[in-house]
Order: structure tokens, then sequence, then C-alpha cells
């Protein structure tokens, strides 16, 4: 029980808090848990960088998504709680109390019983050794026959509630089952989100340029600027590390031919870029007194400049 409390609520903070208010009987104060907390930072964040913009939109629904997982979480807690928590607290403070109390008591009069018999035995003893009165022998039989009957009593209380045990399992069979459905509830859920967000995300590689440039007339081809590439880039976390890699580092510094692969599809905006297509491999090289954001890049015959930030070196 203690346990599931701790899954449902790891924040030992939050589980006091509870706690007070369920004594207090009042209502425990709503407050967002961390998915959601962290989906609202998302969305603000994104609202700050302009949801027009290919990485404040992505923010914006990576926000979103997180906040319903939030909910999500929020359900799997309630759903758990009713269902399987709930019916376990109410046992363990309740009936196995009660269960509990009364095995006792059976231990109790057992050991009256038994003190009892002893006694007995030692007045028969004594009987036949000194000839005291037959009323002490009788007196003797009869605390047995009472003591005998209270056991017999409880044993017979103790028993039915034992036996109750079994109808009590098979209802915390039938929570644990509520319990374990709710969780597969969640993580379906879950699931279904991020893979939601991961298809919307999958299409900002090629339409960023025309996202980070919608108050502007001018046709996505002719965009080329590296400032605007490089602000871009913030919104593809794979493109960003090729960026960073020693690979680019070294080529810059050899002047030497390496292979690199394609990202992403890339229209040229003039003649001297080149076209790209998706998962080719091109050769690329560096100029001295190129922008560091581009490459030479050559396919064939053909040859023009390409933005770093749609390429992989491959090795």
């Amino acid at each position: 029980m203690k346990q599931t409390e701790v899954l449902l609520q790891p924040n030992p903070n939050a589980r006091i808090e509870e706690f007070v208010y369920e004594k207090l009987d009042r209502k425990a104060p709503s407050r967002m848990n961390n998915p959601e907390l962290l989906g609202q930072y998302m969305i603000d964040a994104g609202n700050e960088f302009g949801p027009g913009t290919a990485y404040g939109n992505a923010l914006v629904k990576c926000g979103e998504t997180q906040k319903r997982i939030g909910t999500a979480d929020r359900e799997l807690i309630q759903t758990s709680a009713i269902n399987f928590l709930t019916p376990l607290r109410n046992f363990i403070e309740g009936d196995y109390k009660t269960i509990t109390k009364e095995r006792k008591l059976l231990q109790n009069k057992r050991l009256d019983l038994d003190a009892a018999k002893t006694r007995l035995k030692k007045a028969k003893v004594a009987e036949a050794r000194a000839a005291i009165w037959a009323e002490e022998v009788t007196k003797s039989e009869q605390e047995v026959r009472i003591t005998q009957s209270e056991f017999d009593r409880q044993a017979e209380i103790t028993r039915l509630l034992l036996e109750g045990i079994s109808s009590t399992h098979a209802h915390h069979l039938r929570c644990l089952n509520d319990f374990v459905e709710a969780q597969m509830t969640y993580y379906a859920q879950c699931y279904q989100y991020m893979l939601d967000l991961q298809k919307q995300l999958g299409s900002f590689p090629s339409t960023f340029l025309s996202n980070n440039n919608q108050s502007s007339s001018t046709p996505v081809q002719s965009v080329s600027t590296p400032s605007l590439l490089a602000s871009a880039s913030a919104s593809l976390p794979s493109v960003s590390n090729s960026i960073v890699t020693s690979g680019i580092s070294e080529l810059k510094s050899s002047s030497g031919n390496r292979k690199a692969r394609v990202l992403y599809d890339y229209d040229a905006a003039n003649s001297s870029e080149l076209s790209l297509l998706a998962d080719e491999v091109i050769t690329v090289y560096s100029i001295p007194g190129m922008d560091s954001d581009w490459l030479m890049g050559e396919r064939g015959n053909q040859k023009g400049k390409v933005p770093i930030t749609y390429l992989e070196l491959l090795n």
C-alpha cells in the first residue's frame, strides 16, 4: 500500500500534505504536476520565441503534449486511488485490524485453556496421592469446560473471519485488474500523444524556412541568409549535433574532400547554391574565406554552396 502511494505520488511532501488535508476532512488545493509544469514552461517559451517560428511552434506543440500527459497522469492517480488504493487501505485499516484482534484473543483463550487443563491434571494427581476432596477436581473440571467453551467460541469467530479472506482476495483481485487497466490506459495515451507529436515535428525540417518567414512576401527559395539557417537549426536537435562534430572542424582546417549524407531536401536560392535531396551522398569541401555556415558541394558535374545544417559527414 505504501509503495503504491509512492508510485502514484513520488513527492513525499505532497503525500504528507494530502494526508493532513484528509485528516482535517478538507480538500487539498489543486496543483499542477510535473508534466503540466514542463508543458506550461514550454508553451511560454514558445510564445516568447514566436509561435510563427519553427522553434517556437515546436515548443508550443511539445508543451501541449506534455500538458496532455500531465492530465493523463492525473487521471491515472485518481482512478488508481479510487479503484485500488482506497479498497486496500480500507481493508488494512478495518477488516485486517479486526482479524488481528480476534486472532490475538484466540491465542489468549488457548493459553487459558492450557492453564485450566494443567490445573485439572495436577488436581487429579493430588487426589490420587493425598485423597483431597473431590470438590477440587470438580471445580477444575468445570473450569476446563468453561475455558474450552470460550476457546471454541473464539476459534469459530476467528475461523469465519479468516474464511472471509477468500472473498476479500477475490475483491482485491478485481481491484488489481482495475489498477493494471488504468496503467495500460495511461501508457497507451502517453504513447499516442508522443506519436502524434513526433509526426507533427517530423514535418518541420521541410517547412521551417517558410514558418520563419510567414510575414515575408518573398518566396521560400529566395531565402538563403546564413543567419536564418543558423536560427532555424535550433529546431533540429539532430542537426545541431552534426554542426559541432569534430569532422566539420577538421574539414574546415584541412580543406580536404569528405563524403556527406544529406539530411533534408534543400532548394537552391540562386545559381551559386546546390539543390539537395534527402539521403543522397555528395562530396563536400571548404574554401578559405567561405562563411562558416556553408560548404562547397559536388554531385557529378554539379557544384555549389550547401548549408552545413543539412549535412551529416560520413567517415
